[in-house]
């Protein structure tokens, strides 16, 4: 794909809070497929580092769904849970680097902060972070661990759908967390570890994740780890108009008939494939991804 000479792997990564939705086959349907439509492999991550919002046995559910689909990981799946000293090193060596530091503060502090500027400093519901940690902790104890962002300037990079983006990560975002104030892990480090260390080369997924891209790529440019390619598939939205989610009352998937489910998946991707028998329409769709979605 491009220049980029490394054997295609790809991923997909669900979260276990629950079992598969409409939405989330067609996270998984796509990045199947495109791992398969460029002759790559493909895996299967159990993203479970947030375990109070992990349902008991969602993660076995995940993968017998997936298999129903047909959609099988070309090794044995991984826990993130079970990765934590993997994630402490990296901390370790951020920190090390004068790259990550303590940060003692509580949202009502930076709520606060914000307010003694004479600023309300707003993003997508959450408060951007004024750096107030950074020159020092002052006497308090540290509750979270935050990547420092200053210097970052305008990442850039292009998604295969979305075309060519761009964040002010310092002014849009501010220093963001990798090891949260109750001791879990942030997604932010996990994924980006995970994908590193597992080879990762490709990640589909879906559009709300595009957000995440500039702190990903930002954070792999410290720990001098290699950038994948990106693709941000189309959200299936609720009655609400807002993304398909177990948390606005997402249905789990109906497998009585999983060719049934995966048409209707690839149709919110735009893509068509006839054929009567699972194997048959997953080759089929195959061929009409690679027509649909060319390498970059």
């Amino acid at each position: 794909m491009g220049g980029d000479t490394r054997p295609y792997l790809g991923r997909f990564a669900p979260s276990p809070t629950g079992p598969l939705h409409a939405g989330s086959l067609v996270a998984a349907l796509a990045s199947w497929l495109d791992a398969r439509a460029h002759g790559g492999r493909w895996l299967v991550r159990i993203e479970d580092v947030d375990g109070p919002r992990c349902v008991a046995g969602a993660d076995r559910t995940i993968l017998q769904q997936l298999a129903v689909c047909g959609l099988l990981s070309d090794e044995e799946p991984v826990w993130q849970s079970q990765r934590g000293e993997i994630y402490q090193q990296a901390l370790n060596r951020l920190q090390a680097m004068g790259l990550a530091y303590g940060c003692a503060c509580t949202r009502a502090d930076i709520a606060r902060a914000w307010e003694a500027a004479g600023q309300s400093q707003q993003r997508h519901g959450e408060l951007v972070y004024p750096g107030t940690c950074r020159a020092g902790l002052q006497g308090r104890q540290p509750r979270a661990w935050r990547l420092l962002t200053q210097g970052s300037g305008i990442i850039e990079w292009t998604d295969r759908r979305l075309g060519r983006q761009r964040q002010d990560l310092e002014r849009e975002v501010g220093d963001f967390v990798l090891k949260r104030a109750d001791g879990l892990w942030a997604y932010q480090l996990a994924v980006v570890v995970d994908d590193a260390l597992q080879g990762i080369t490709d990640i589909v997924r879906g559009e709300d994740l595009a957000d995440n891209t500039p702190r990903q790529i930002w954070l792999q440019r410290q720990l001098g780890l290699p950038l994948p390619r990106y693709l941000h598939t189309p959200l299936v939205l609720g009655e609400n108009g807002e993304k398909l989610s177990k948390q606005n009352g997402a249905k789990a998937l109906d497998l009585s008939d999983p060719l049934a489910a995966l048409r209707q998946a690839a149709c919110a991707l735009g893509l068509h494939a006839d054929a009567r028998h699972l194997p048959d329409w997953l080759a089929a769709a195959v061929q009409a991804w690679r027509g649909m979605m060319p390498a970059s």
